[in-house]
């Protein structure tokens, strides 16, 4: 395990968001379909500072869905509670802003990040980044009508050759935007290519609000190269937390200390991830809950040996009972094999690696122009 000097002091300064003061600086993305409540709450114990809930649609014809039922329901989650919105219209997003915020959210997170067909073919998400005049209206709008602070997440603009997101964090800023999360990619990106962390630097040289950085930060050294090139406030980890909540511990611990932690102990993650299913049955029920846990499972199986006929084992079970069971006895098993889970903690999973020479190599410029 290397050691590493410790950061510049601002790099372990508290994020406030309004009136809230983060434990650390590290977030969950709110990932449609992933950051439901069990998932936050387990990233939370695993060392998460801050999560926003997955997004929920302003058309108040959905509220009363199932879905959106389940989206806003909070109980037992630990302050602050961050509700993601989506929608174009400036009064049905402050409508589901007073509709979340009356159902104990408190923080509002408006969505301008996501770059999905279905959210931008409705103008939502990172489509509104072409149109900077109904930014603004949408942020006053919401900003106006709760008394909770309102965040909002934006990528770098609609495409390569229209970059704005400088623009947009002074018109979110000027609105009184309590904080910013920025995902280094434009629209047309989608998740592909090299993440833009100079973009990054350069909106957070442009605020004073606190920034998020997101994209492809999937080990320690990710994260701080990333707090080093970019001088942002704090971290937004997303697709790298799925099957590896305890990331978030990891990161932590590596700022902290310099120091890699070791991987967790099979015995830990069986633990882990059974507590995870546990609170993911109860939340969804039998039905649902067999279903959407599929995904987890496949997640937190993905790198191991004897993967694969796991998976085929999960999907193939018709009770929550039965597929509890089967992993159970795959980590029981996997733990006769080997004491801790087989990777190292500054390995990062293929599906989410990013390209740590390119972060390295802006960290390294930022450097150089410092000088």
């Amino acid at each position: 395990m290397g050691i590493i000097p410790p950061l510049p002091q601002n790099s372990h300064s508290i994020v406030r968001i309004g009136g809230y003061a983060l434990p650390n600086n590290l977030a969950v993305a709110p990932m449609a379909g992933v950051t439901d409540r069990p998932f936050r709450m387990l990233c939370k114990r695993m060392g998460a500072g801050y999560a926003v809930s997955e997004m929920v649609a302003s058309n108040p014809r959905l509220f009363g869905t199932d879905k959106s039922r389940r989206r806003a329901d909070h109980a037992g989650e630990a302050a602050p509670v961050a509700v993601q919105i989506a929608g174009a219209d400036p009064a049905m997003m402050a409508d589901a802003a007073r509709y979340n915020v009356e159902r104990g959210a408190e923080i509002i997170d408006i969505n301008m990040g996501c770059p999905a067909k279905k959210v931008c073919n409705a103008a939502a998400g990172s489509a509104l980044l072409a149109d900077e005049a109904l930014v603004a209206r949408i942020l006053d709008a919401v900003v106006q009508s709760v008394p909770v602070p309102v965040t909002l997440k934006i990528r770098t603009g609609s495409n390569p050759h229209s970059r704005n997101a400088v623009t947009i964090a002074r018109i979110a800023e000027n609105a009184g935007i309590a904080a910013l999360a920025v995902h280094g990619r434009t629209r047309a990106c989608l998740f592909v290519g090299p993440v833009e962390f100079e973009t990054v630097r350069a909106v957070k040289r442009a605020v004073r609000i606190p920034v998020f950085a997101n994209g492809d930060i999937a080990t320690p050294q990710q994260a701080r190269d990333v707090l080093s090139c970019t001088a942002v406030d704090g971290l937004m980890i997303g697709r790298a937390a799925q099957g590896r909540p305890w990331i978030f511990r990891e990161i932590a611990h590596y700022l902290e200390t310099g120091r890699l932690l070791p991987p967790p102990s099979v015995s830990e993650a069986r633990a882990v991830i059974l507590e995870h299913l546990d609170d993911h049955y109860a939340f969804y029920g039998e039905d649902v809950g067999l279903r959407v846990a599929r995904k987890h499972l496949h997640w937190y199986s993905a790198s191991l040996p004897g993967a694969s006929a796991l998976r085929e084992q999960v999907n193939r079970t018709e009770s929550v009972s039965s597929q509890r069971r089967a992993v159970d006895l795959f980590f029981v098993r996997l733990a006769d094999a080997c004491e801790r889970l087989p990777y190292a903690a500054n390995d990062a999973p293929p599906e989410t690696a990013a390209p740590l020479r390119a972060v390295r190599g802006v960290a390294l410029e930022a450097e150089a122009l410092a000088a």
